[in-house]
This record gives C-alpha cells, structure tokens and sequence, in this order.
C-alpha cells in the first residue's frame, strides 16, 4: 500500500538533494495565505457553536466535546486519503476539492436544522471538516516549499498568523449571529414537539451563518479553480506505508509527532469550553454573547503572538522559544485556576498568545533534516492533528467530574511535554 503523502515537487539541483522549491507561479503565496484564513476561521467558530448546542440539547461537557471529536477525527480518518487525492489531481484542484467540500458540509445544517437532532449536526461537521484536512494537506506543504530553506520556521509561522487571522474574526462575528437570542426559555424547560419547534428556530441563526460561509466557499473556489494551471513543474512521488511509518521510529520526528497531538488538543480544549468557563460566576459571570466575544481574545493572541514570532524565530533558537512558550502557557493556566474574576479569565484567555508559535514550530522541528521523507514526516503530522478529537473529550469528562478549572491540568500536562520537546530539540537535527 502507497503512502500517498509524498507531496514534495521533485528538484534537480546538483546535491541531490529535494528540499529547494521548483515551482513557478509568482504570487502563489497571497492564495495560500488565503486558505490559511478560512479554513482557521471555520475551526474556531466550533467554539461560538458549541456552547450553543451544549444549551439547546442540554448536554454534559464531554457529550459537547463530540463537536470537536467529529470534527478533528477527520484528520486521522481522511489524512492518508485525502493526500492521495492530492497527488492524483494536483495542488490546486485539490484545494479546489477541498473548498467544495466544505460548501458541502456547510448546506448539511439545513437538514441538521429540520431535524432538530444532535447527529445529524455531527455529521455535518465531519463533512465540513474532511474538505478543511484536504485544504491543509495543500497549503502546509506549499507553504514549506515556497522559499529558502533557512526560512522555513519564520514563513511557516507568518503563514500561520492568518490562519490566526481567521480565527480571531470569525467567532467574534459568529458570537455576534449565534450565540445569544431573544429566547424567554431554554431546552430544559421543553420536551416533545415544542422542544424540537424550540431547537430548529434556535438554531436558523447557525444555518444562516454557515448559508454564508457556503457562499463565500464557492466564490473563493471559483477564483482557485481559474489559477488551477498555475504551478509549474509539480511531480509526486511515492512512498511505502512501512517507509513513511518508519519515520515515528527517529526518535526527534517521533516527539514531535506527539506534541502536534497533544498542542491541538490542548488548544482546542480550552477554546472549546471558554465561553462555559468565562460564564461562571466565580470568573467573570458574562452573559453568553459577551462570552462568545471574547473567544476573540485567545485566538487573538496567537495572530499577534505568530506576527512576532515570525521575527524573533530568525534569530532565537526555535526549541528554545517553544520551550519557553509552553511553560507560559502553563504559567498562564496556574493563574486562572487559582484565581477569580477578570484575573482567572484573562489569563485563559492569555494562553492564545502563548500558543501563537507552537504548532509551525513543532512541526518545522520534528520534520527538519528529514530529507526527501520531508512529505510523508507531513502526512503523518496531518493524521496527529486528530489530538483536537482526543484531547478535549478526556478535558470534558474531567470537568464533568471535578469542575472546569480543575480540569486544566489537562492541557497544563500537554504543554510540560510540548516545552520538553522544545528543550530536546533546541539544536538543529543531525
């Protein structure tokens, strides 16, 4: 069986090597930016959504973190796949595929909204989550690709601030249509036919929202598919499963493997469940808009956090800041939940800042040096992304059992082993 995740264009330089770029379509870096964007923003509106569904299906915190299960297990589902796709058709037609993809998964609330059932809602989030993997499966390897070698940390994570970009947008406006209503009662007080007439009018604002989105989706797919001969000399090559499996083996690629899953994890759960945290009495007792519009803050903080890592990373050690950013981190998490008010919910809401530089970082270190396995060290990255479907389900049912803030020592311990890493890899690979 092919490991179709060897995307890297071949190169004839006379070192034999394939890490120096040969692909001719000046400008290409705006669209890829682009992508960045929306598919960053898509995700983080998941935390505008979740609170919303938790409410209107009365839910426990880990039967909300389904949102997040069925939407980032679509990256260990449809990784290795998806690749394969992508090397068939081609960068652009498969970022074109993924675009539609997630129009496709957008029109799926319709009939989740008709239906007033918490599967069906998701089922479509595992649509619309399978065209944002087969999105990232173009752009994190473009990205790498389209410039020097001894620039990789810096443009990956300047890349990764609009991804920020999109993040911080999108749930402040998503708070702004869905969260929030003109509702005199909840969920809890219905049952029968007037709860299911209660959900499908509760949840038209999420519709609308998503209506647009599929909208913007196929103008922006329009646009992609008229660049769709653009790239010059792209050529992929194959890779066994065994072979690409085999990396897992190196033990610095390995870590690294492992702190992609336990950073998305970590950065999920807690944006997955701060509207519900920042709700509590004991922090800042916000109404839940007020709360939705804060998300802006966390993801805020990474999009600046990325736009001065991008500099600092060109002449500080990158394991070094990773290490440094990550016991921030868990600084940040001490803090809030030791503390209450404004205090407690600022300081969650600081972590965004220190994750602003960990996944490109991570990712540039636990791949450097890897050579022409560079492709397949990033399909497997790809599949380790699915920490985002893993890691907030065990943060939901400890916070069922001992309450949200106690819970934190959930993402606090994957940010120990993340600045664990950054130390280990804080000299360049062999």
């Amino acid at each position: 069986m092919a490991l179709p995740t060897d995307l890297t264009p071949r190169t004839s330089d006379t070192t034999g090597q394939h890490d120096a770029p040969m692909i001719d379509a000046p400008g290409l870096n705006y669209y890829v930016f682009a992508l960045f964007f929306i598919f960053g923003g898509i995700t983080s509106l998941n935390d505008v959504i979740i609170p919303k569904l938790k409410e209107l299906f009365t839910l426990s915190y880990l039967e909300a973190s389904l949102v997040q299960f069925c939407f980032f297990i679509a990256y260990a589902v449809v990784g290795i796949p998806g690749a394969r796709l992508v090397k068939r058709i081609g960068y652009m037609r498969g970022a074109v595929a993924g675009l539609m993809t997630m129009m496709a998964g957008c029109l799926l609330f319709i009939p989740a909204s008709k239906s007033a059932l918490f599967p069906v809602f998701l089922f479509a989030y595992f649509i619309l989550a399978t065209g944002v993997v087969l999105v990232q499966i173009v752009a994190n390897p473009l990205i790498s690709l389209l410039g020097p070698v001894r620039t990789t940390h810096s443009r990956l994570t300047f890349a990764q601030a609009f991804n920020s970009l999109g993040t911080t947008v999108f749930p402040y406006f998503g708070s702004l249509l869905i969260l929030g209503g003109l509702a005199t009662v909840s969920a809890a007080q219905l049952s029968g036919a007037e709860l299911d007439q209660y959900r499908t009018a509760e949840t038209q604002a999420i519709v609308s929202g998503y209506l647009g989105l599929a909208t913007a989706l196929a103008i922006v797919a329009g646009v992609v598919w008229l660049f769709r001969n653009r790239l010059q000399g792209e050529q992929h090559g194959s890779t066994s499963l065994a072979e690409g499996l085999a990396l897992l083996r190196r033990r610095r690629f390995g870590f690294g493997a492992l702190c992609i899953f336990l950073y998305v994890g970590a950065e999920v759960s807690i944006g997955s469940f701060i509207v519900n945290y920042l709700m509590q009495s004991h922090v800042m007792g916000l109404a839940e808009q007020d709360a939705g519009k804060l998300i802006s803050f966390y993801w805020g903080g990474a999009l600046v956090g990325r736009f001065i890592g991008s500099a600092v990373l060109r002449h500080v050690s990158p394991g070094k800041v990773l290490a440094t950013n990550a016991l921030g981190a868990i600084a940040l998490i001490l803090i809030s939940a030791n503390s209450t008010g404004t205090v407690s919910g600022y300081a969650l809401l600081a972590v965004g800042l220190m994750n602003s530089i960990m996944f490109p970082t991570i990712f540039s270190l636990a791949c450097e040096k890897l050579g022409s396995h560079a492709a397949d060290g990033s399909g497997i990255i790809n599949v380790a992304i699915a920490g985002g479907a893993i890691i907030p389900a065990i943060y939901g049912a400890t916070a069922d059992a001992i309450g949200l803030a106690m819970a934190l020592v959930i993402p606090a311990v994957c940010y120990a082993i993340i600045a664990g890493f950054g130390w280990y890899a804080r000299y360049p690979a062999k």
